[in-house]
């Protein structure tokens, strides 16, 4: 069945096993209607796929350099753009995205237009001459190109600023997934989360990512846009739910002005004990952001999500392992096109999950119906028990208004299946593609950090002598000691997923896209003023978000 090498066999070993994950996804539904339990079928799905991608990483594990750091240079292009998707799909565009956009409307849709528009950006100024230079990370790029050490640490420090702000809010997303489905506190949730971002990068390091990054697309894409055509059809949307978007969100204005938009004061909010971190629909707005400081935020923050997409160290070292210049190039189309799919969808998946919560002629709905009513309702239990809804009956009438319903960002996508009526095994199919999501960006991210600490500080400045096992034992040490850092750190739920990120796409934008692009374009470009261009542009991206970026 299989002739000649691992390579040449890559479309028939994915196409069995996407066929595999859609026999598993079915056998899941038969059991449900046999009557398993709920607890049973989120786990035996969050524990199958994790499963999958671990024996993906064993199987991928290694001892050679280039197959560490860059996994070979040997990856095609469709399933690089595939693992680049994933590496970019992260926790904050599978689970907090449509999230925020259910919250906050139009104005969130700046993360879209900036992520989209930043591959723009990294196919004409830098995947190609980056992977022309031959480098194994960004810092050894920066390094090599400039000179001289200092340089090399700002790009390091930079990079772990950067990443490991970013892989919180990955193991953030794992926490709340694994919670969910296992059944656990979120505090431990997060450190299941990371035992399996390990399992999947430790021994195999870039080739291990790779390969495990491509199954993750496919869980994670079949996890997203199932739900969005069924619940289309469920309450009216049409086969094709994304032409229809505009008139599903004008519903959503209708229901509001039915109901009465009534917005909470703070004073209430805390009056009312709401935990941190959620919110009430009342909050959101579906309309243009008014007045010249509103639209400033909204550009200047697609801005910063553009130009940071172009910085990111992690997915710029995805086009460092591809055999050639000209496939660097189409793998960052084809990275666009995998992207595309759940991003197109994003918006379509928060229109029609407020509308199935909101709509009283569908059976789904439960603003305007008793509190006692809602209570019991077993998905609301569930989610409430997890600290993730919250019901305050602010007038005291025993009737859910709008502006008594709190939610938190982060599980808009997660609750949407149960939300929307959807049988139970869709829930436990949307929990295995968040976990994919999270966890494939958290993979790439620790391997960054840990790949940049060992190969630019530990070798290129600390011990140039040391050979190739000493290298990788340290490589793989820094990923445990990162890993569980930002384990840590995500348990303190210090920010929302989407606020990581911002933070993390403003260090790596103001630190590190002008040293690049200079760098690659620039003959003049200098080492003091690239390092003067990292230092002053942390400072000026930290001032950005503690006086513009919107809170």
């Amino acid at each position: 069945m299989f002739k000649g090498g691992f390579i040449q066999n890559l479309p028939k070993i994915y196409g069995l096993y996407t066929g595999g994950f859609i026999v598993f996804i079915i056998l899941m539904a038969i059991m449900e209607q046999a009557g398993v339990s709920k607890e049973a079928i989120g786990i035996m799905f969050v524990a199958f796929t994790v499963a999958i991608y671990a024996l993906i990483g064993w199987l991928s594990r290694t001892v050679q350099v280039d197959a560490y750091y860059v996994a070979g240079r040997q990856v095609p292009t469709v399933f690089n753009g595939m693992a680049t998707a994933a590496d970019w799909m992260s926790g904050a565009s599978f689970v907090a995205l449509a999230g925020g956009v259910y919250f906050g409307g139009y104005g969130y849709m700046a993360f879209l237009v900036g992520w989209t528009g930043g591959y723009v950006l990294v196919s004409t100024l830098l995947a190609p001459y980056l992977r022309k230079f031959g480098c194994y990370t960004v810092p050894d790029f920066i390094g090599t190109r400039y000179g001289g050490n200092g340089v090399r640490f700002c790009a390091v420090l930079v990079l772990v600023l950067a990443s490991f702000t970013y892989v919180t809010a990955q193991i953030n997303a794992t926490g709340t997934i694994a919670a969910r489905a296992l059944q656990i506190p979120f505090e431990l949730g997060v450190w299941v989360g990371l035992v399996s971002i390990l399992l999947c990068s430790m021994l195999g390091g870039m080739r291990a990512v790779t390969w495990t990054q491509v199954a993750q697309y496919i869980v994670l894409i079949v996890a997203y846009l199932i739900p969005v055509f069924w619940i289309s059809n469920r309450i009216g949307g049409g086969v094709f739910p994304h032409l229809m978007l505009g008139d599903e969100v004008a519903r959503i204005g209708e229901l509001e002005q039915s109901f009465g938009l009534v917005k909470n004061s703070a004073a209430d909010i805390k009056a009312a004990g709401v935990p941190g971190g959620l919110k009430s629909i009342a909050v959101s707005h579906t309309g243009v952001p008014e007045g010249g400081m509103a639209v400033w935020k909204y550009i200047s923050l697609a801005m910063c999500m553009m130009i940071g997409t172009a910085s990111l160290p992690h997915i710029l070292m995805r086009y460092f392992t591809t055999p050639s210049v000209k496939q660097a190039r189409k793998s960052v189309a084809w990275s666009l096109f995998f992207i595309f799919l759940l991003y197109s969808s994003a918006p379509m998946l928060a229109t029609l999950s407020k509308i199935s919560l909101m709509d009283p002629n569908l059976p789904t709905g439960i603003i305007g119906k008793p509190i006692s009513a809602v209570m019991a309702i077993d998905w609301v239990q569930a989610w409430s028990a997890q600290k993730q809804v919250f019901i305050a009956d602010f007038n005291g009438d025993g009737i859910l208004q709008l502006n008594e319903w709190f939610m938190r960002t982060g599980v808009v996508v997660l609750a949407t299946p149960e939300v929307a009526g959807l049988p139970y095994v869709i829930s436990g199919l949307v929990a295995a593609g968040g976990m994919a999501a999270a966890m494939s960006t958290a993979d790439g991210l620790v391997l960054a950090i840990a790949n940049a600490l060992s190969h630019d500080v530990y070798f290129k400045m600390v011990d140039p002598k040391a050979d190739v096992r000493k290298r990788l034992i340290v490589a793989r040490v820094l990923l445990v000691v990162i890993g569980a850092a930002g384990a840590y750190i995500a348990s303190m739920r210090i920010t929302s997923i989407l606020g990581a990120v911002a933070w993390a796409f403003d260090f790596a934008m103001s630190g590190l896209f002008f040293p690049l692009v200079l760098g690659v374009w620039w003959k003049r470009a200098t080492r003091e003023g690239a390092i003067a261009g990292m230092l002053s542009g942390l400072a000026a991206g930290t001032m950005y978000l503690v006086y513009v970026y919107p809170k």
